[in-house]
């Protein structure tokens, strides 16, 4: 036992003045003062404190401090940024643009943000566990950078913010680690000038202080480390190409992705019609595609096209706010690079009829007819606005990032790429419930202002057909009522099918294709004698 270690709690060597504090009296005995030096001198380690004492703190450095001062910088930084992130959610600051899922980027700053927040809670209780799980969130944020820098699809998506989200939190895992060896040294410094040795034990506050900053950092680590597979399965399905081409729209902000098939001249050189689709909740290559290539082989149709909108299966997402509108201007940009022109006959379903419209009203020479398949009412669309529907809508994307749900379709479900981007799966894609927050926090304000708009200066001669389902019109009288009102918007109704079992994506059915394929041969001729 070091001679010098206080066995009585008294300070190790008697004051020499009674009633004075142990430990605690002036070199000349004197009892202390305001003049009295409180922590001995470097040079004179004898007067050893009880390592309990307060003054025993590695915060009498100037070194942690230091760094304590900067982690709080940092973390204000990190603050800082990560408001920015969440703001440009809902409306995209200038030059903030991310064209893949933005999820991801508020991911990577919310590591950062809680990483620091972390290391300043627990600041002065250093612990080799906190150091490990930083150091494995650190290797896994570098091969995030390296992935994301690496595949040209992610790096594409991601932008400069993306990369500078990950490569941040990089650096704040391994200032992390930094920070807690320097508290660290600086304890062990302290102890052994103040105390005589190194402190082996540990408080009750102590232990409990480290097992809750291990605890957390564990947490994040978990987090990283699902985020890591979740990019990994994006850069995976970035092998599979898109069947179209991505036309850059909105003064080469983003691409939008357009694929056509079939004829533009028929047998007398004469231009075909082409039917173009636009997708309801899912994108159009997720049910509406097949049909249309069944429809392509019977005959019924010539040629056909269809784009993603902004967010959806290939097609990049665009800056917020974005409304109907602007979506239909992307795709009236696409149609121009892509050099199509029409004649178009629109094939629409549930909310993407909204946009067809928007997009007849301002085609009204090109477009030849309207086919609306169980079709969303502009009245309606405060269904979509609903502010619990968006914080649901945004909470999924939050979350998005840790991939739970396509890791584990992926390992256990055999889900493919195609599943992922277009399929069963997408709807758990970064990208897609970001356009569906986007279409959600507009709805009942912006879009619906631009649809009833467009259904004012709609050609009123245009040829429609509405084809509803039989199910939801069972289930919502209010849907059926907004079935029959849009069964007007112009003053030439071909056809008004209700196929009564068939569910809302009545392709579903045969039935239902059925009914769609013959509505729709006979608009193709209906175009043809025009």
């Amino acid at each position: 036992m070091n001679k010098n270690w206080p066995h009585n709690g008294q300070g190790g060597r008697d004051s020499g003045v009674e009633g004075a504090p142990a430990g605690r009296v002036s070199e000349e005995g004197r009892p202390p003062d305001e003049l009295t030096r409180l922590l001995p001198n470097r040079l004179d380690s004898t007067p050893y404190l009880s390592p309990d004492d307060p003054a025993v703190s590695p915060y009498n450095l100037w070194t942690v401090r230091i760094v304590r001062i900067l982690t709080v910088v940092l973390a204000c930084i990190a603050f800082l940024w990560w408001v920015l992130l969440l703001v440009s959610a809902f409306v995209t600051p200038p030059g903030l643009h991310v064209r893949g899922s933005p999820f991801f980027a508020f991911g990577y700053a919310s590591i950062a943000l809680l990483i620091l927040v972390v290391e300043l809670l627990f600041f002065a209780a250093p612990s080799r566990s906190a150091r490990v799980l930083s150091l494995v969130s650190a290797v896994l944020l570098l091969a995030d950078t390296i992935i994301i820098l690496a595949v040209h699809k992610t790096r594409h998506e991601e932008v400069w913010v993306g990369v500078a989200s990950v490569a941040w939190a990089t650096l704040v895992a391994v200032w992390a680690i930094v920070a807690d060896r320097t508290v660290q040294w600086g304890k062990r410094e302290e102890e052994e000038r103040l105390t005589g040795r190194e402190e082996t034990r540990r408080t009750l506050l102590e232990w409990s202080e480290v097992l809750l900053s291990s605890l957390a950092l564990g947490l994040l680590a978990v987090a990283v480390f699902l985020m890591t597979c979740t990019l990994t399965l994006r850069a995976l399905d970035a092998r599979l190409g898109p069947p179209g081409e991505r036309y850059w729209v909105d003064r080469d902000k983003y691409q939008i992705h357009l694929y056509c098939h079939g004829n533009k001249l028929d047998a007398h050189g004469n231009k075909t019609t082409t039917v173009l689709f636009e997708g309801g909740e899912d994108a159009v290559e997720w049910g509406l595609w097949q049909f249309a290539e069944n429809a392509l082989q019977n005959g019924s149709i010539s040629r056909y096209c269809f784009a993603d909108r902004p967010g959806m299966a290939w097609s990049d997402t665009s800056p917020s706010p974005l409304s109907m509108s602007m979506a239909t201007d992307a795709l009236s940009e696409t149609l121009s690079r892509a050099g199509e022109e029409g004649p178009w006959i629109l094939a629409s379903a549930g909310i993407g009829s909204l946009y067809s419209r928007i997009f007849s009203s301002r085609h009204n020479q090109e477009v030849k007819a309207i086919l609306m398949i169980d079709p969303l009412h502009e009245d309606l669309l405060s269904r979509v606005g609903d502010a619990g529907h968006g914080f649901y809508l945004w909470f999924q994307g939050v979350i998005s990032p840790l991939g739970l749900g396509r890791i584990l379709g992926a390992i256990v479900r055999g889900r493919s790429a195609a599943d992922r981007i277009w399929g069963r799966a997408s709807y758990q894609s970064g990208s897609t419930i970001f356009a569906k927050l986007q279409e959600s926090l507009v709805a009942d304000s912006l879009s619906k202002r631009d649809v009833v708009s467009s259904r004012v200066i709609q050609d009123r001669n245009t040829p429609v057909v509405v084809i509803s389902s039989g199910e939801k019109i069972r289930r919502d009288s209010e849907w059926e009522e907004k079935q029959r009102d849009l069964t007007h918007i112009t003053l030439n109704l071909e056809d008004w099918d209700i196929v009564d079992k068939a569910p809302h994506q009545v392709w579903r059915t045969f039935e239902g294709r059925e009914m769609i394929e013959r509505r729709l041969r006979k608009l193709v001729k209906l175009a043809g004698r025009g």
